[in-house]
């Protein structure tokens, strides 16, 4: 039997808000192995809608409360057909390589394999960030429809496979943020407040989340990482462990060899990113005792946290 192997059978989904710098980029790196390219948008105000559409993608738009969420209601309502689905940032596009190998590669698994691990390079300030065990990132990013699943948490989450096994591709996907150092402490000054609430909630037990996963390959690098995060890293002092946690990437997992646009990145990244969520968690808390409020009472009234959209226990 002759296998096809230009058949387009893949859907990509690519969420997006306020992304006119990088969405023609993503779809264009893609449009070759999709059948279609589905934009979930979060009512962007600038050209992002209309430069998607140019390029033929499917816009659908939908309030954000967060990536699991938004993510999840796209799988549900994305009409999907197409045999195979792939995960993708804005800020995100695939080489010329792993475009061939997805050609090549995607149309003749065997129905056991639902799912593929591509490996992920960051990249800052147009710098490939090798060291501080920032490469390779492993994440499952294609998977048959149907067989996975995104976490349901509001930070760190990740698809994993309900049945079947994962396979990893050889080439890589590039992450590569092209706006401003402002832009990427503000979106990180964001994200800290989702980390906190994703530590308190391992404190105190407030929120539903999910983490489970059929096969542990589909996931293996964010796995290990969650589970050292969870079990060492979230035990330590406050503050404490964000030195330590520099320290450790810095120097033990050889970061300095990513040079000055290096020091930049880990520090942030890797020192000011975690102190940060700490001094969160730490005034989350101080409000909740000084108030005499419940941490979910504090995260709605002082963070603008929507917490009547989350699934509360």
């Amino acid at each position: 039997m002759t296998v096809n192997t230009n058949k387009k059978d893949l859907t990509v989904i690519i969420l997006t808000y306020n992304e006119a710098l990088h969405i023609e980029r993503a779809i264009l790196s893609v449009r070759t192995v999709a059948q279609k390219v589905i934009v979930v948008d979060s009512y962007s105000t600038d050209h992002t809608v209309s430069l998607a559409q140019a390029l033929n993608a499917e816009v659908l738009q939908h309030p954000f409360v967060n990536h699991a969420q938004q993510f999840q209601w796209a799988i549900e309502h994305a009409n999907i057909q197409s045999e195979w689905v792939m995960r993708m940032d804005a800020d995100e596009y695939i080489t010329d390589e792993l475009r061939n190998e997805i050609k090549e590669k995607l149309p003749i698994q065997d129905q056991d394999t639902c799912g593929v691990v591509l490996k992920r390079q960051v990249h800052f300030m147009g710098q490939w960030i090798k060291y501080g065990g920032y490469y390779p990132i492993k994440l499952l990013r294609i998977w048959r429809t149907g067989s996975a699943q995104i976490e349901q948490r509001w930070m760190d989450e990740h698809m994993v496979l309900k049945r079947g096994r994962a396979i990893e591709f050889k080439h890589d996907l590039i992450d590569d943020n092209l706006n401003s150092l402002t832009w990427w402490t503000d979106k990180h000054n964001a994200y800290a407040t989702r980390e906190a609430i994703d530590f308190l909630n391992q404190k105190y037990n407030f929120l539903n989340e999910s983490e489970n996963s059929n096969d542990p390959n589909s996931a293996k690098h964010a796995t290990a990482k969650r589970w050292y995060k969870n079990n060492f890293y979230n035990k330590l002092p406050l503050f404490l462990r964000a030195f330590l946690y520099f320290q450790f990437r810095y120097w033990i997992k050889l970061g300095f060899l990513d040079g000055r646009k290096g020091l930049v990145w880990h520090f942030l990244q890797g020192f000011w990113y975690r102190f940060l969520v700490d001094a969160k968690i730490l005034q989350i808390e101080w409000w909740a005792k000084k108030e005499n409020q419940t941490i979910l009472k504090v995260l709605q009234e002082k963070y603008n946290v929507h917490i009547e959209k989350l699934d509360t226990k």
